[in-house]
This record gives C-alpha cells, sequence and structure tokens, in this order.
C-alpha cells in the first residue's frame, strides 16, 4: 500500500511538474488536493493509520526488547518511546485532528 501512495504521489508530482496546461490547471489541481485533504473520511483515514503505526511500534518495541534485552541502543528505544508518547492524550496532530 506504501509504495501504491508512493507511486501516485509521484506521478501526482511529475504531472503538476510537467504540465503545459498553466497556472489555472496547477490552481484547480491545488484546490482537489486541499478538499481531499479536508475531507473528514481522509483525516479519520490518516489518523487511525498513525495511531495503528504507533501501536506496532510498541508491540514491535517490546517483543524486541525482550529478545535483545540490554542491549537495546538507547537511541532506539528513546525514539519507539518519544512516538508512543505522541500518540497518547488529546492533543491535535499537524493534521488538526485529535492524537486518539
Amino acid at each position: 500500500m506504501r509504495y501504491r501512495l508512493t507511486f501516485v504521489a509521484g506521478l501526482a508530482l511529475g504531472y503538476v511538474l510537467g504540465t503545459r496546461a498553466g497556472r489555472e490547471r496547477y490552481e484547480q489541481l491545488k484546490k482537489s488536493v486541499r478538499e481531499v485533504a479536508q475531507n473528514p473520511a481522509v483525516r479519520n483515514t490518516v489518523e487511525s493509520a498513525a495511531q495503528q503505526g504507533r501501536d506496532v511500534a510498541g508491540k514491535a518495541f517490546h517483543s524486541v526488547s525482550e529478545r535483545v534485552g540490554d542491549r537495546m541502543p538507547d537511541s532506539v528505544a528513546e525514539r519507539v518511546r518519544s512516538l508512543r508518547e505522541r500518540g497518547q492524550g488529546d492533543t491535535e496532530d499537524d493534521w488538526g485532528t485529535s492524537n486518539t
């Protein structure tokens, strides 16, 4: 799924950069992207995907730390902890949605 999304984003960027339709078409595309980004369904999907990623990172950290023990580098442990803490609470993220 990540590769498909990356491909579509690259395709859109290539079209925008390579288009000869001019500023008007660029403004239409920009408006469409803004509408999609502000769609509640899209925002909820992004929010749930981010939360799921944080949950998976936490589970992976626990399973790896059980096997590795104290050999886990502090930088990795701190990064995972910060990601897990960032996902808790009712603070807003960059999209203006709550991190629940």
